[in-house]
């Protein structure tokens, strides 16, 4: 599913009169998320999951072509854990009848 088909569908479900509208309500809630994470705190959306900043160390790895050892630097990235609902309604939508 792709931005615009997200757009499409929160336009049509949220009830909201245009794209545009859509357009905004989706590109405000993830500057909002960005923005949280940005500042080093956690996002937890009930029933859906946790987003949380994790720092990654620097570290030595290998060019995998030559094998020479490169150093990788400090990053930080973001780590999604699925709540529990979000879950469970994966395991029901997979289980064979």
């Amino acid at each position: 599913m792709t931005k615009t088909d997200i757009v499409r569908k929160l336009k049509d479900e949220a009830g909201l009169a245009t794209l545009t509208q859509a357009e905004a309500a989706y590109e405000k809630l993830f500057a909002v998320i960005s923005g949280v994470l940005k500042d080093g705190e956690s996002v937890a959306i009930s029933g859906f999951g946790s987003f949380k900043p994790v720092k990654r160390a620097a570290r030595k790895g290998r060019n995998p072509r030559t094998g020479q050892e490169i150093k990788i630097p400090a990053s930080t990235t973001v780590k999604f854990t699925p709540g529990k609902a979000l879950k469970e309604s994966l395991v029901r939508q997979h289980k064979p009848s």
